[in-house]
């Protein structure tokens, strides 16, 4: 028997999917080529002899979350999104430039984009919180939220509502509080699934939830870094949006906004119109891009027609 289903679990080549009728299956992927993640539509088929089924394609993706790995090979996180929640605290001690690249990510795939500002009963350096104010004025929404004492996690829950959405960020940050505040029984579901898979970790696990007021949540596991694929980046702007703002205005059209002459985005660094910070941020993402080949290095600019 052939089949649809989402995955609404994975964790290695242990999968969890779920067909049209809510009936959820173990699978496995049918072939050590086949790259499936958490929130992949996929074909199954039933392998009676095992009571599991195989995953034999994935449908294409609306849209996906990409990496590099410690391969250096571009590989899928979570598929089919509409909103991904970037979540800091104060402590751990957010890196914004692993914030910066979770965001250029998501732009560059097309997925919304929001900062979830977790353990705000905590008091945040000012320093941090004059960085945050960088993101607002580059158009990202925030959402100021306690796991610990259900602040903001009405308007968290709001936020998500019709959407698939996944929290990412580092380890650390309090994603696992808060998907177990929006969906109470995760922790019981998460246990059950991992004692059945022998072995795995849960720090290699992504898992799709139901949200009661409509939509999906997924939780990913946290991460010390995040490094994006660079070939599935915005090639102009990589992702960032005041870079894309100001894009247009630059003399070349194939301006990289490092060094050329007539480069808007530069001279909106140069005079405070671009958070300095941010700008570094998209210069070494670029210097990586160029690094490994993404880019012709410039050869045959021409002007943008005035």
């Amino acid at each position: 028997m052939t089949f649809t289903a989402r995955i609404i679990a994975a964790f290695g080549r242990h999968l969890v999917v779920r067909d049209a009728q809510g009936i959820e299956r173990s699978a496995r992927p049918f072939g050590r080529k086949l790259q499936v993640v958490c929130g992949d539509q996929v074909t199954c088929e039933i392998d009676a002899r095992h009571d599991e089924a195989h995953v034999t394609a994935v449908l294409p993706r609306d849209s996906c979350l990409y990496r590099t790995n410690l391969r250096a090979d571009e590989e899928a996180v979570v598929a089919n999104l509409t909103l991904m929640l970037v979540t800091l605290a104060p402590l751990p001690v957010p890196d914004l430039f692993v914030i910066d690249r979770y965001l250029a990510a998501a732009a560059s795939a097309g997925i919304r984009a929001t900062l979830v500002l977790n353990k705000c009963e905590l008091p945040w350096p000012p320093e941090l919180l004059a960085e945050l104010a960088a993101y607002t004025a580059v158009g990202y929404a925030h959402l100021a939220v306690s796991a610990k004492t259900d602040i903001g996690m009405a308007q968290l829950r709001a936020a998500c509502a019709g959407d698939i959405a996944v929290f990412v960020g580092q380890s650390g940050v309090g994603k696992s509080s808060l998907v177990s505040h929006l969906v109470p029984e995760a922790d019981i579901r998460t246990g059950e699934l991992m004692r059945s898979q022998e072995g795995t970790h849960t720090t290699t696990a992504s898992r799709l939830y139901d949200l009661a007021g409509g939509g999906h949540l997924i939780d990913s596991p946290g991460v010390r870094d995040f490094a994006p694929a660079l070939s599935r980046l915005e090639p102009t702007s990589l992702g960032f949006l005041e870079v894309a703002q100001r894009a247009p205005g630059c003399r070349f059209d194939d301006c990289r906004h490092l060094k050329e002459p007539g480069c808007a985005v530069r001279a909106a660094s140069e005079s405070g119109q671009i958070n300095p910070r941010r700008y570094e941020s998209y210069r070494r993402l670029r210097r990586l891009f160029e690094t490994l080949g993404s880019h012709d290095g410039g050869a045959g600019r021409k002007p943008r027609p005035r």
